[in-house]
């Protein structure tokens, strides 16, 4: 139904696409769906779920066919994202493992990193992971903690990341440690720690408001040796690093939103259409069809900024100042539209079973994971005042001299 008032999507329009979006749906009907409910008993998926993930091709979609990826581009990725926010999936942590950790090994892993990793990646025989939070600090990466003693042939690290999503099944995980703590080469490095090591130690996955089936944890290391052959980049880049791939992060956050937003949409019009008060269906009232002709028009909206976005990144132009409008801007607009949705569905809408209230729970921390939506608003603002800014930097140290 929403179909009919919405522009086709280009970017999803080949027959490639068509067949890849209906072998996800059918993944998702037969594979994923009946699942969700033990996962967030449990309080993480199943191990299972990730290897038939990489059976049909699904994980790391866009790497290299020389790694096991299907070597296609960052569209289809976006498509898998999309499918899975549509039908609420939030549990498995794909896109974590597919779009941020795969493309930091491709972009600045050694040719022995790739081939150690990536091919087990592919088939989700290894699960991964990205340690960058703090118990101390969120959006500020510069005032990690965790550091990483050179000891000659490898890092000694200590120190303890959170909010850690695949955090307790992970294999591998990637993360940012302080190196040449207390010298004039101090910097932030980024290191690939497996989880057998000794010393390296998972906490229990958290409760959250949602995302139940998400296992999201805390990550201990208490003197874990992690061999120099470990290192990600070079000692000291790891903050370029991150930066540089975070853009990809956002607009993955943004594309969850969107996909998120449509499923709620399609959701609310089916419910809305059976459902009477009244002596007539909830659809019949006028405060209902606004409602929903103005969720339909903000999506379409954000469908067509953040298409660019992806046709961008597939070909490597996307601007971390673009990544962050997306990011900022279509959560807030997920977030607005479930609400509206949700006081569609009145009471029922509150409760678990019905996946309104899911996506309610669910979509809320997409405002404040990948950098907070205030924290975007910064970089995007630092881009439009970039020559002031550079200006108020040269004074400042005319000043100090």
């Amino acid at each position: 139904m929403l179909q009919n008032v919405l522009l086709e999507r280009k970017i999803y329009a080949s027959q490639e696409h068509k067949m890849m979006q209906g072998m996800i749906q059918d993944f998702i009907k037969n594979e994923i769906s009946s699942q969700v409910e033990s996962w967030e008993k449990e309080g993480m998926v199943s191990r299972d779920i990730w290897k038939r993930a990489g059976e049909l091709g699904l994980l790391c979609i866009d790497m290299p066919d020389v790694y096991g990826g299907a070597g296609l581009d960052f569209s289809f990725s976006a498509l898998f994202i999309e499918e899975l926010a549509k039908k609420g999936i939030s549990g498995p942590g794909f896109s974590l493992h597919s779009d941020i950790v795969a493309p930091y090994l491709i972009k600045w892993g050694t040719d022995d990193q790739k081939k150690k990793y990536l091919p087990r990646m592919a088939t989700g025989e290894l699960i991964t992971a990205i340690g960058m939070t703090e118990p101390n600090c969120g959006s500020d990466l510069q005032a990690i903690r965790t550091k990483a003693e050179d000891k000659g042939d490898y890092y000694l690290v200590n120190g303890q990341k959170t909010f850690i999503t695949n955090g307790y099944l992970c294999d591998m995980a990637i993360v940012a440690v302080k190196t040449n703590t207390g010298s004039s080469k101090e910097g932030v490095s980024l290191l690939i720690m497996e989880s057998k090591w000794d010393g390296f130690e998972k906490g229990v996955p958290f409760k959250k408001i949602g995302m139940k089936a998400q296992d999201t944890c805390e990550l201990f290391f208490d003197n874990v040796k992690v061999p120099k052959e470990n290192l990600l980049g070079k000692e000291g880049q790891g903050f370029t690093i991150m930066m540089t791939e975070l853009a990809r992060e956002r607009l993955s956050v943004a594309l969850t939103a969107i996909g998120g937003a449509e499923g709620a949409i399609e959701d609310t019009i089916s419910y809305t259409s059976t459902r009477t008060a009244f002596k007539q269906p909830i659809a019949g009232f006028q405060n209902t069809q606004f409602k929903l002709a103005e969720a339909a028009a903000q999506l379409q909206i954000h469908q067509a900024f953040v298409d660019r976005c992806t046709e961008d990144l597939s070909q490597d132009k996307l601007s971390s100042e673009s990544a962050s409008m997306a990011k900022f801007s279509a959560t807030d607009m997920h977030s607005k539209v479930v609400d509206e949705c949700l006081q569609l569905f009145g009471g029922y809408g509150y409760m678990w079973e019905y996946p309104i209230a899911r996506m309610y729970a669910d979509n809320r921390v997409a405002r404040i994971y990948a950098g907070t939506n205030e924290i975007m608003k910064l970089v995007v603002a630092r881009g439009l005042f970039k020559e002031l800014f550079a200006q108020m930097k040269a004074m400042r140290q005319q000043k100090k001299n």
